[in-house]
């Protein structure tokens, strides 16, 4: 399938998102007076190595466990918006004559894509679109060039294909996250606007931090520090295995010591990285604040985590939760749907593709 980061898709689908940590699936409906409704969603954990920096290390691993999450999300629905990871895919805004023709500009993208893109044309797949007329010229036009390897789109349709799921959509994660996440900002003061905003995304392995004013990217950086270094911490000091430790994370059962002795000092480290993004954004572009951290990913649902990062940056921390705006369908714990929120971003993002325009 082509990489249809850009194609609209009105077609009713959930979203389907493999981390390395987990499976996460969730399917929003129309709920009336321009309004989501949160249907159904589930989350299962995928063992561990299964995959690894977005490379699907056994992808039978990975089916088995899609077939588990879509089993206990208990839809009837097939079709499915995926992504690929973000450091996978090559993006490139350039600008070409405003009065190509389609035929001519795929031709045009074609030959740009091919000075940017370290990998023969027919080992990727390309997808673009035109952002719209350019700022130094009206007779000129930006087109966004989206291009990521053959087999990191293939190895996900497989996946689904295997689960007996039909994917529609492969979006890339950042703008996946960033479609969920306006649903955030636009309940900020002045709904975000000339404002600076920090993202910190906190994976299994990795921390995301990017920073968007006015919705575009202005600055990203990918720091090597996330959810695993706790459960690392967790199993040195109390010598449990790896699996025994992810357990006790989720569902608790740790010794009394564990806050004041292991969680504190990992929240510590955490802040204390966020503000090196924060200098380091500050350091390299023309900007010297930040507005507004929203935190999201699997180690953003920490209690008292935003507190943290904002007592270390002085910046006003918030948990990013898209459905606060959203009805919920009678079988949602909205308890438990409020502490999944930060985990479910990307999988909010591709659910989203379901309302997009025909």
């Amino acid at each position: 399938m082509q990489l249809d980061i850009f194609k609209p898709k009105a077609l009713p689908l959930f979203g389907l998102d493999i981390s390395s940590s987990s499976v996460k699936m969730l399917e929003l409906v129309d709920g009336g007076k321009g309004l989501h409704r949160v249907e159904r969603y589930a989350i299962e954990p995928l063992p561990r190595e299964a995959v690894v920096d977005g490379n699907m290390n056994s992808l039978e691993a990975v089916v088995e466990t899609v077939k588990r999450c879509y089993k206990r999300l208990g839809t009837r629905e097939k079709n499915v918006a995926m992504s690929v990871p973000t450091g996978a895919v090559i993006t490139k805004k350039i600008v070409v004559s405003a009065n190509l023709r389609e035929e001519d500009l795929e031709v045009q993208v074609a030959a740009e894509a091919n000075q940017y893109i370290p990998f023969a044309l027919d080992e990727v797949n390309l997808d673009f679109q035109v952002i719209g007329p350019s700022a130094s010229s009206p007779e000129e036009q930006e087109v966004l060039i989206a291009a990521t390897r053959k087999e990191k789109v293939e190895d996900r349709v497989a996946v689904a294909e295997s689960a007996g799921l039909k994917p529609i959509v492969m979006d890339i994660e950042s703008f996946a996250q960033q479609s969920a996440l306006e649903l955030v900002w636009k309940s900020l003061p002045g709904g975000g606007k000339d404002q600076n905003i920090a993202i910190v995304d906190v994976g299994a392995t990795v921390m995301n931090v990017s920073v968007l004013r006015n919705e575009n990217a202005v600055y990203t950086r990918e720091q090597a520090f996330g959810g695993n270094q706790l459960t690392q911490d967790i199993i040195t000091r109390y010598g449990m295995s790896a699996e025994e430790a992810e357990n006790a994370k989720r569902s608790g059962g740790l010794p009394d010591d564990f806050e004041a002795e292991v969680l504190r000092p990992y929240m510590e480290n955490l802040s204390l990285e966020v503000q090196r993004a924060l200098q380091f954004f500050f350091t390299s572009t023309q900007y010297h604040s930040v507005d507004h951290i929203l935190l999201s990913g699997g180690s953003a649902v920490i209690t008292g985590l935003d507190e943290v990062v904002h007592t270390r940056t002085q910046v006003n921390t918030v948990v990013a939760n898209p459905f606060a705006t959203m009805h919920t369908s009678p079988r949602i714990q909205l308890k438990k749907l409020i502490a999944d929120a930060p985990s479910l971003i990307v999988a909010c993002g591709l659910a989203l593709r379901r309302f997009d325009p025909a």
